[in-house]
């Protein structure tokens, strides 16, 4: 398989490394043109415009991190397939894809473009802004193909060991969007329109030049015309993998969502203090997100070539990779969190108050870390719906009804309030560590009744 990276051979941290690396820029780059949008929408244009994207960009974020929660399904499937060196398997879960996710976008879109005036509405978007919302809406929501299909082709990569070229379809796509929204928002002055057609704009090149590449490359997947069709069985495992990470992942998003919602309540101070703490963890966690994906495909190839122990190694190397940048983290923002907040407000009471956050929701990146890679770990195994059983747990039992009550009993400061995410993570990597222990005592209870059979 001329183009897949094996990465059942050789040495699991260096694989580990080296495919974590490249996700880890595409995943800076991705929060790097995300924000492109509003620098140069508060460039040109006033605070309705800027409120349109942000509140547009929100949604269009939620519904991105279920794609690629889906999308999960096709990397796990082809990284066995690679693993167990089925060529077959591979084309088939393509050609699976590409109906399933062609379908999906078709639906999606317009189910939303029907939806757009009560998605605004739900959004609670101030009335001067809700036209452009709509508008940025509605051209993000005709755009979703595109969306869909970049993240589609990048899940097949990642699964045939590659997360180069992902990186660089990325770093494609924010080139165009941010030369587009100068042109769009600045010399045509499109305001919110021009935000999200830059950023449609961005991903459709992007995707014509990913298909160009998987045309010059040869991956070792052949796919005819006849290979594009849905197979039954790999359609159910395609989901029973990514179905439990989507669902996952727009929850947490709904929880961010209402933890803002209860900041909201409490004030302009709370609640500046609370997005901009958001937006700098959201970077601290661009480490333990990049290896979980790299956890998540080298388990999935080691599983698949029947190589359990270095898919465990994996999980090992990561831990102590992602947990170490974790205590950092922590560690740093105990003592000098006003250079990191101090970098978006100059309001000392926002200050203040963000730095009191940001202390406490600091800790999330050690307990974070932990179940993150877990997380990586179950999805390469095909066992995703613990990952979706350890977040809704903490979501429903600590995050939100902590945030709640801190919000009640402390009103005057935001410290305990900042520690519903950590103990909330502290519970997901509880459960986590708990089912990996059942699975390798169940594993071992079954290697010894072999070997005395």
């Amino acid at each position: 398989m001329n183009e897949k990276n094996d990465l059942t051979k050789g040495s699991v941290g260096k694989n580990l490394l080296l495919f974590a690396l490249p996700y880890l820029l595409s995943c800076f780059m991705q929060t790097f043109y995300g924000m492109a949008d509003l620098f140069v929408v508060g460039l040109y244009n006033g605070s309705k415009t800027t409120t349109a994207v942000s509140i547009g960009s929100q949604v269009m974020h939620m519904l991105t991190v279920i794609i690629v929660g889906l999308a999960m399904g096709t990397t796990v499937r082809i990284g066995r397939s690679v693993g167990a060196q089925d060529d077959r398997a591979a084309t088939e879960t393509v050609g699976t894809t590409v109906v399933l996710f062609a379908g999906f976008a078709i639906v999606i879109t317009a189910v939303l473009l029907l939806f757009t005036d009560g998605i605004v509405k739900v959004m609670l978007t101030p009335e001067e802004a809700v036209s452009e919302t709509r508008t940025y809406l509605a051209i993000c929501f005709a755009g979703i193909p595109f969306i869909t299909a970049y993240n589609v082709i990048s899940s097949i990569f990642r699964g045939a060991g590659d997360s180069k070229r992902p990186m660089y379809f990325v770093g494609i796509a924010c080139v165009v969007n941010i030369i587009l929204d100068f042109v769009f928002i600045g010399a045509c002055g499109l305001g919110a329109a021009g935000a999200a057609l830059g950023t449609i704009c961005g991903q459709a090149v992007s995707v014509v030049v990913s298909l160009l590449m998987m045309r010059i490359r040869d991956m070792g997947i052949r796919i005819g015309m006849h290979d594009i069709r849905a197979d039954r069985e790999v359609v159910s495992q395609i989901l029973k993998v990514g179905a439990p990470i989507a669902f996952q992942d727009g929850l947490i998003q709904i929880a961010f969502i209402v933890i803002t919602v209860i900041a909201n309540s409490r004030g302009l101070i709370a609640s500046a203090a609370v997005g901009i703490v958001e937006k700098l963890i959201g970077f601290m966690f661009l480490v333990p997100s990049a290896f979980l994906s790299a956890i998540s495909t080298i388990t999935a190839q080691n599983m698949g070539a029947n190589k359990a122990e270095r898919a465990r190694r994996s999980l090992y190397y990561g831990l102590a990779i992602t947990v170490g940048w974790g205590c950092l983290c922590a560690l740093y923002n105990q003592f000098l969190p006003h250079t990191l907040v101090g970098l978006f407000i100059r309001d000392d009471a926002v200050l203040v108050a963000g730095c009191d956050y940001l202390r406490s929701y600091a800790f999330d990146c050690i307990f974070a870390a932990i179940h993150f890679c877990f997380s990586g770990y179950f999805c390469g195994d095909q066992k995703s719906m613990i990952s979706f059983i350890h977040n809704i747990t903490a979501i429903l039992l600590v995050r939100i009804p902590g945030a709640w009550l801190a919000s009640v009993l402390f009103p005057d400061t935001l410290y305990p309030m900042g520690w519903a995410a950590p103990l909330g993570s502290l519970l997901s990597a509880l459960i986590c560590i708990g089912f990996y222990i059942y699975y390798r005592r169940k594993e071992k209870t079954q290697l010894m009744r072999s070997a005395i059979s």
